[in-house]
């Protein structure tokens, strides 16, 4: 058992890609946190950007959260002043989500960071590289059917 070869930790393309992953959504959480926002709140704003309007059960299957989850964001964001909820017509029991003007406003600050973020991390790459980078993720994604949102 003494002799056995073991693959350095560094050979583990898992532990390369984590070791660069929480450093770079580390830096990311802390920095929206400068602006009292989580990252959770962060992909449920873009989300509605995206969209316009959501149901939040809607937002809860995209982001692969529970509903209960998507609730306690949109309670954040609904102190904050970011999201306003409004019944459908016709059924005042279907809630739709939209952001604010406060929302939209806030959305490129973070929006802001993000890419402050990317860039402190990935400029070392060229433009070929981050393309190749960004083709190899989505093919492992695809590959091992990787459908949640990270949000932490």
């Amino acid at each position: 058992m003494g002799n056995q070869q073991l693959t350095p930790l560094e050979g583990h393309l898992g532990y390369c890609l984590r070791r660069v992953s929480n450093a770079v959504s580390g830096t990311f959480a802390r920095a929206l946190q400068e602006k009292q926002t989580s990252v959770a709140e962060w992909v449920l704003l873009r989300e509605l950007h995206e969209r316009g309007q959501a149901a939040p059960g809607e937002l809860a299957d995209s982001l692969g959260l529970t509903r209960g989850a998507v609730s306690k964001i949109v309670d954040k964001l609904d102190a904050k002043g970011w999201v306003q909820t409004e019944a459908k017509e016709h059924d005042s029991r279907f809630r739709l989500l939209s952001l604010t003007r406060a929302g939209r406003r806030n959305l490129p600050i973070l929006a802001e960071i993000a890419d402050r973020n990317d860039a402190g991390y990935f400029d070392c790459l060229s433009a070929k590289e981050k393309n190749t980078l960004r083709e190899l993720l989505a093919k492992l994604t695809d590959h091992n059917r990787i459908h949640d949102v990270p949000t932490e």
